[in-house]
């Protein structure tokens, strides 16, 4: 972690939270007149988990916040009126030839608040797959199943990823929902898109669970089932048979190809939790609407399907 260097900070008499960073206000101005501060040792406005007469805040020690503080506090002691509307978090790092993004919230940190979230894992490739060279990008999405408002999301792979973080980014700070990531227009060329940019396909998924087409299934509950097994719960895999050979997704998973599904409908036990999955999540999502539409009412989604689980199990 990063802790702050603030001793002289404190040794003027400035308010220090209880972590070392400096607490500001809106204008970046600190407890003692005519003294502000700005960057990685301050801490900020977060703006995805302040409500209306509750403000909280976090530290995210940044260059490009950083650098905005800079300017804004400039401008305010020469006299201009600015507000500080806080931190969001969109940061990038690459680690060889791959590149890791996020924005907002993660997981780990909705949990630690207590704030009810829902999760979609989607893997669409960086551009048209037709078109040579199309890269996978891991892509998580948080955001609130009620009415969609974005939390945060994270992604890993090796083109396009900070593009879409970037996106999503700016989604969230213009108050957009999940509803409206889904209809986003975006650039699209073979060469570096799809018509279904992976921004859209994630906003979509999300839309899918707020809209209650779907009820998912985490890997982390998929991976207690295999410690604890229960017998009232059975996997279905929709995936090709090929497919299973390259990869199984867990040992007492029925394949039935999606295909076969309405042919083979009878195999799949009424009185037990059903849980479908595919390879990325499509498929399963066709697999589920299929024994909705055929009566099952205790379905769930692995969310991510195949791709994600075998990452992470």
């Amino acid at each position: 972690g990063v802790k702050p260097d603030t001793l002289i900070a404190k040794e003027a008499g400035l308010e220090i939270a209880p972590r070392g960073h400096i607490v500001v206000d809106e204008t970046l101005k600190t407890s003692v007149p005519h003294i502000w501060a700005v960057g990685d040792s301050v801490l900020v406005r977060n703006p995805i988990l302040s409500t209306k007469g509750k403000e909280a805040t976090w530290a995210v020690p940044l260059a490009g916040p950083a650098n905005r503080q800079g300017r804004m506090v400039a401008d305010i002691i020469y006299g201009k009126e600015r507000r500080y509307k806080g931190t969001y978090g969109a940061s990038v790092v690459r680690v060889f030839g791959y590149v890791a993004a996020c924005v907002g919230m993660s997981e780990k940190m909705l949990k630690a608040e207590g704030v009810p979230f829902s999760v979609v894992h989607v893997h669409p490739g960086s551009h048209a797959g037709y078109f040579p060279g199309a890269k996978a990008i891991n892509l998580k999405l948080m955001f609130n199943p009620n009415d969609g408002r974005i939390y945060g999301a994270s992604a890993v792979g090796e083109d396009g990823v900070e593009k879409r973080i970037d996106v999503i980014s700016t989604a969230i700070q213009g108050n957009m929902t999940v509803h409206d990531l889904a209809d986003l227009e975006l650039c699209y060329a073979p060469p570096v898109g799809s018509a279904k940019d992976p921004v859209n396909i994630a906003g979509m998924a999300a839309q899918n669970v707020a809209d209650g087409l779907v009820k998912q299934f985490d890997w982390k509950e998929l991976k207690d089932l295999q410690d604890n097994p229960d017998d009232n719960v059975v996997v279905i895999d929709v995936r090709n048979p090929g497919e299973v050979q390259n990869g199984v997704l867990v040992p007492n998973a029925i394949n039935i190809p999606l295909n076969d599904l309405r042919n083979r409908i009878n195999e799949v036990p009424r009185d037990k939790q059903v849980v479908v999955s595919c390879l990325s999540g499509q498929r399963a999502y066709y697999a589920y609407r299929i024994l909705a539409e055929n009566g099952y009412d205790n379905i769930r989604n692995l969310s991510g399907a195949y791709k994600t689980y075998s990452a992470v199990k």
